[in-house]
This record gives structure tokens, sequence and C-alpha cells, in this order.
């Protein structure tokens, strides 16, 4: 997941793509059910990022950006690379597609440990990265460690970063 450099157009961007993924989210969730899904507004710290309405009652929806790691995100989200950046991602290019795993693994355990004043909160997870697909995230579904003691009632996974794909529905 991308740590947002300070500032305030940093904040301002990751408010910007939690927006979309949940957007992106609720478009699909209410394609695929049938049962609408309202967008209400974004939450500050200890709150989920985004509150919704489902079939009337409040959910909260914790957003996260699977991008592989700080220097492809740096490049999907369109940063300047310095020459060690641009050697580390040439060298995350050979490595073995096991990463994806890792990486979903990562937020997974990065996101379980996390506590929020909501009743209701789901995970949704966007997929950021262009070689990573929604085929390869449902190939994983059974070696996906999600920790036990997690805070979500439901995790989700937007399959790319347009959403054309769909969602996957991770956990349970």
């Amino acid at each position: 997941m991308l740590e947002v450099t300070q500032g305030h157009s940093s904040e301002h961007e990751k408010v910007r793509l939690e927006h979309e993924a949940a957007k992106l989210f609720m478009r699909w969730y209410e394609t695929n059910t049938h049962k609408p899904i309202r967008h209400i507004w974004h939450n500050q710290p200890m709150r989920p990022d985004v509150s919704c309405v489902l079939e009337g009652e409040k959910l909260d929806l914790e957003i996260a950006h699977l991008y592989g790691s700080e220097a492809e995100a740096m490049a999907i989200l369109g940063r300047d690379l310095t020459d060690q950046t641009k050697r580390e991602l040439h060298s995350l290019d050979q490595e073995a597609d096991e990463r994806l795993l890792k990486a979903l693994n990562r937020i997974l355990q990065n996101k379980a440990g996390k506590r929020y004043s909501s009743d209701r909160t789901w995970l949704v997870i966007r997929n950021a990265h262009p070689q990573w697909t929604k085929d390869d995230i449902k190939g994983l579904i059974g070696h996906i460690s999600v920790p036990e003691n997690h805070p979500f009632e439901k995790i989700w996974m937007v399959g790319d970063m347009e959403g054309k794909t769909g969602i996957v529905r991770l956990y349970p």
C-alpha cells in the first residue's frame, strides 16, 4: 500500500483515489446484487474511509490500493522516478508472480491490526497494478491469508484500476 507523501495535494489525491475506488466498488456491487448502495461521505481517521447506506443500514468502507511496491505505486501514479527507483522497477519485473499474493497478504495483515469506530466495516481493495488481473486475483482464493482477528465483515477486491472487470469477494 502506498504511504502518501506529506502535503495538502497528496491528501487531496489520497481522498480522490479512495472516492474513485468506493464508487467503482458500489457500482459493481449494485450491478451484481441489485441492492442499492449509496455514498454518504468521506470520514476522518479512526473511522473507515467512506460511509454509505446499504439496504437502509449504514455501512463503512475501508479503502486500500494494491500496487505491489512503493516504487510501482510511484510509477503508476505518474511520479518522477529516480534512477534507483527505475532499477527497482526493472528488477521487480523479473520476479515471480507470487508478488501479487505477497502484496495482497501484506495489505490484509496491515489492515487487520486497525480498529475502527464502526458497527459494520467492509474492506475494499482496488487493484492498481496493470499486470495483475481479476482472474489472477480469483486464482489466489484459498491461498490468501486473512488474519483471524480482523475488523471486517467482508473483504472485496476491485479487479482493476478503472473498474472495468468487476469485483471479487475475498472474504468470507
